[in-house]
């Protein structure tokens, strides 16, 4: 006894109807009511979708049969496919009224994609360079050319029916409770093989698992996160479309150079005396070339200022121009007491002179004060009020709290 007809009646066939009566008439109807030929008739072309989704599936049509709509509500087997993609596996593609169809002509999977990462110095993404990846796979058995035994071995679980799972309906109260699980009978394959007829290279597993060496090409100028893809490289497996192996660029951090696109940036320590009178500085590239950079006489590079050196960049991908390198100084001073007394006296007539200080007010009282380097005691105190004004900064950025009402 069939609890609900619903469905069956929307296709317009019987509760004893088999598989090709059913898709006689959702053919026949979805033809029909396909919203490129009748625009109006969209949720009409909905319900015939989704009652053939369920009756042409053997187990949800045996729920249905069983408890009618609520059962499959119940665990997950109502939620059916897209009412477009259902007639698209039919018809072999959704356009066949003008040309708007949502996919392609169907055919088979498409494997997943492989990922691995690549990681690779700053050194060698200026260069380019050639690396080789050993990677593993599963690849189709040549010896039983991926069927798994011998020919006509392989025959369909009779338990799942092929579906590689299976399904239970538990009555808890009111409600039905609908499980779902790997198949004990077939491990979830769908398939079964007699022991006897298994191919003897892969144990009726149709793949194998082999390594295979890939030389990767890493072009010059290439980036952090860009993507070298190998296609159809991924793994094997019968009636699926070897995904591709895709190498991700992991760029390290590099101890002198920081990276921004194509521009590179270096930080120059340079001493007080090449500040002020000019002299030269070595940077090593990443090519190994040192560069010699010029600081002309009475240039005056001030602490933290950033120079640029046009072209000294990284190379740009696949293109012929370079990225610019900024150098940014800093500046090492002498240690304290580092002359005489004379000397500070004749560096004072070599220098600009010293700006006056502002003339105060008569009644002004001034106090001498001297300076004295912060010990360990001072800097715990710093570092404490640095805290406190880092909280105090929060608590303004999320607004006034709410203050509670005086008695």
């Amino acid at each position: 006894m069939v609890r609900d007809t619903k469905l069956y009646d929307q296709l317009g066939v019987p509760p004893t109807a088999d598989e090709g009566q059913l898709k006689k008439a959702y053919r026949k109807l979805a033809l029909q009511y396909h919203p490129d030929k009748n625009p109006n008739a969209g949720e009409k072309f909905k319900e015939i979708s989704h009652a053939y989704d369920v009756l042409s599936d053997p187990d949800k049509r045996k729920v249905y049969d069983t408890y009618g709509e609520e059962g499959l509500q119940g665990g997950g087997m109502g939620g059916g496919v897209d009412a477009h993609d259902l007639f698209s596996e039919l018809f072999g593609g959704g356009g066949m009224f003008g040309g708007r169809g949502r996919r392609g002509p169907s055919g088979p999977r498409r494997g997943r994609d492989m990922a691995h990462a690549l990681s690779l110095s700053l050194e060698d993404l200026y260069k380019g360079k050639k690396v080789k990846l050993q990677v593993s796979k599963n690849v189709i058995c040549a010896t039983c050319d991926g069927k798994g035994g011998k020919e006509g071995a392989v025959k369909q679980c009779t338990r799942c029916h092929g579906h590689g799972v299976e399904v239970e309906m538990r009555q808890m109260g009111p409600m039905i409770q609908q499980i779902q699980h790997q198949c004990r009978t077939c491990g979830g394959s769908g398939e079964m093989i007699d022991p006897r007829d298994k191919c003897t290279k892969c144990n009726g597993k149709k793949t194998l698992h082999e390594h295979k060496l890939l030389e990767v090409n890493v072009d010059r100028g290439m980036k952090d996160g860009q993507k070298i893809t190998f296609a159809g490289e991924g793994d094997q497996a019968p009636g699926i479309i070897p995904g591709d192996i895709v190498m991700v660029i992991q760029e390290k951090k590099h101890d002198r150079f920081r990276r921004n696109g194509d521009d590179l940036f270096y930080e120059a320590e340079i001493d007080l005396i090449t500040a002020l009178a000019g002299g030269s500085i070595h940077i090593k590239h990443l090519d190994d070339r040192t560069l010699n950079v010029s600081i002309l006489p009475g240039e005056v590079i001030k602490p933290g200022e950033t120079k640029v050196i046009d072209s000294q960049g990284m190379p740009s991908h696949r293109h012929h121009n370079m990225g610019n390198l900024f150098v940014q100084f800093k500046l090492r001073f002498p240690e304290p007491n580092w002359t005489s007394e004379e000397n500070i006296k004749a560096l004072e007539g070599l220098l600009p002179p010293r700006q006056p200080l502002p003339t105060l007010p008569s009644s002004t009282h001034t106090e001498e004060v001297v300076l004295s380097a912060v010990d360990a005691h001072h800097q715990k105190r710093m570092n404490a009020a640095e805290e406190a004004m880092d909280e105090e900064y929060e608590d303004a950025q999320q607004g006034p709290g709410v203050q509670c009402a005086q008695q």
